[in-house]
């Protein structure tokens, strides 16, 4: 079946460009690495769902597979049976708000998108799976490319680069050089360096700190820094959801470099983070 969706400026947040705006995390999966098991059920997923709009999500981020390091593959049956009804619920609730569906599965994200998604966010930027993009070349819609290597089970072991921003950078570009010829159109494209994907430490904080090697470019920035390992070896905190404050660091500095969005499960105290990064920047 053939989707289409033009793309309009309907599928974009409002301020889109002018600002960095906010994708809240909500995960349908049993084993994600903070919040595993907590919106499996799609009227927790849908209270969620409104809370993060409440408190200033201009995407929400609906994920039925996990991606965490050492993740196992569930399969498109069991990724569409945890997502789609989430997905119903949200978008009959909320007609008007932006739904990204985070899949590196073809038919998953043709099911998301006619279930009502407006954007495909795939880890793998394609490689996975390179009929998605096809799929979102249909839609028309707009599609996160992340980089990464491998997948949950090998990346940690393929972190070796010659220069990690040079590198990722290169990746991206080849990645949407296939989208193109795959019929995706250059403004649907939004580049995610993939913090935490097959990168140390170190290798996450170079790229924050060389932010616009990418964003002076012409392609929108995703930042996904949200209560990752990188920030607990920073701060000498194991514990994911006590790391909202250096994910709020890390978000300043993203306003500060000109991020089109920010992925990240504190939605309310993100939001007024960047609210504030705005005045200063």
């Amino acid at each position: 079946m053939r989707i289409t969706k033009p793309l309009d400026s309907g599928v974009w947040p409002q301020g889109w460009r002018q600002r960095t705006t906010v994708m809240g995390v909500i995960n349908i999966t049993p084993d994600s690495f903070s919040d595993g098991g907590r919106f499996l059920a799609s009227e927790r997923a849908l209270a969620e769902a409104q809370r993060q709009l409440n408190n200033g999500a201009d995407v929400l981020d609906l994920g039925a597979q996990s991606t965490r390091p050492g993740a196992e593959e569930v399969g498109e049956e069991e990724e569409l049976r945890r997502l789609l009804p989430a997905l119903k619920a949200i978008r009959e609730s909320n007609p008007d708000a932006l739904i990204s569906v985070d899949t590196f599965l073809a038919p998953v994200a043709a099911r998301a998108l006619e279930a009502g998604a407006s954007w495909i966010n795939d880890v793998s930027g394609g490689r996975h799976d390179p009929d998605l993009l096809r799929v979102v070349a249909d839609a028309g819609c707009p599609v996160v490319l992340m980089h990464s290597r491998g997948n949950s089970q090998s990346m940690d072991q393929l972190t070796s680069y010659s220069d990690v921003v040079a590198d990722v950078k290169g990746a991206l570009v080849e990645r949407s050089e296939a989208a193109i010829k795959a019929g995706v159109q250059e403004s649907q494209i939004i580049w995610d360096p993939g913090l935490g994907f097959a990168k140390t430490h170190e290798q996450n904080l170079q790229l924050l700190r060389d932010l616009e090697q990418l964003t002076r470019g012409p392609r929108p920035v995703l930042i996904g820094p949200s209560r990752k390992r990188f920030i607990g070896a920073v701060l000498d905190e194991p514990r994911p959801k006590a790391r909202l404050w250096g994910t709020a660091a890390v978000a300043c500095r993203c306003a500060q470099a000109g991020a089109a969005v920010l992925r990240v499960h504190d939605v309310g105290p993100i939001s007024q983070t960047l609210r504030m990064a705005a005045a200063l920047w």
